[in-house]
């Protein structure tokens, strides 16, 4: 995971979990406006910094919750 300021994400539409509460406290967002990274976010502070996984790490990662 990276930490980034330079990668311009000003384009990207993020998306929050589908098990986000109504006000989209308590979650991450991500996008995949720069493949094959995963930018992620924390929803409640959009303009905080932004984290990079490698796809091939956040797709296990995501089945792992889902088990």
């Amino acid at each position: 995971m990276k930490p980034t300021k330079t990668s311009d994400l000003s384009a990207a539409r993020w998306r929050r979990s589908s098990y986000s509460n109504g006000t989209g406290g308590d979650c991450v967002e991500t996008t995949s406006h720069l493949a094959p990274l995963v930018p992620v976010r924390d929803s409640k502070n959009p303009a905080g910094p932004v984290l990079l996984f490698q796809r091939s790490a956040w797709v296990p990662f995501l089945s792992a919750l889902k088990d």
